[in-house]
């Protein structure tokens, strides 16, 4: 399992692929922070994908560009919904690989918005 997240390490924008009640899948990209076995997303409460993963925590993703274009091949897994420490924890990775973008962008649209941040935990499914 940890083989195949690795390549998701160094990659900044991942195609993250919710599906709807009917089974259509939607992608979006997002950015990911991999720590070991398992990687960290973030997104808000009124987007449709946090709305999609709270359905169904199945998703796929796949290495892509910052427009979402594949670049490579995508992989199956589930998605958790994190707080308290863990929720920080997941922030503090992912505001560390993507310093400008989730260390202070995100955060501050966030709050402007009066959204609330959601952090997901991402583990590939066991075949």
């Amino acid at each position: 399992m940890t083989k195949q997240l690795t390549e998701f390490t160094a990659q900044k924008t991942i195609l993250l692929k919710t599906f709807k009640r009917d089974g259509t899948p939607i992608g979006t990209p997002i950015n990911i922070a991999v720590e070991g076995d398992h990687a960290y997303i973030r997104t808000y409460d009124a987007a449709w994908k946090a709305k999609r993963m709270r359905n169904d925590p199945r998703v796929e993703i796949a290495p892509s560009t910052f427009r979402g274009v594949p670049t490579g091949e995508p992989v199956n897994a589930r998605v958790r919904l994190l707080d308290g420490a863990e929720a920080r924890h997941a922030a503090t990775l992912l505001a560390r690989k993507h310093r400008l973008l989730h260390g202070f962008l995100v955060p501050l649209f966030h709050r402007l918005k009066k959204y609330k941040t959601l952090h997901y935990e991402v583990r590939l499914d066991v075949p």
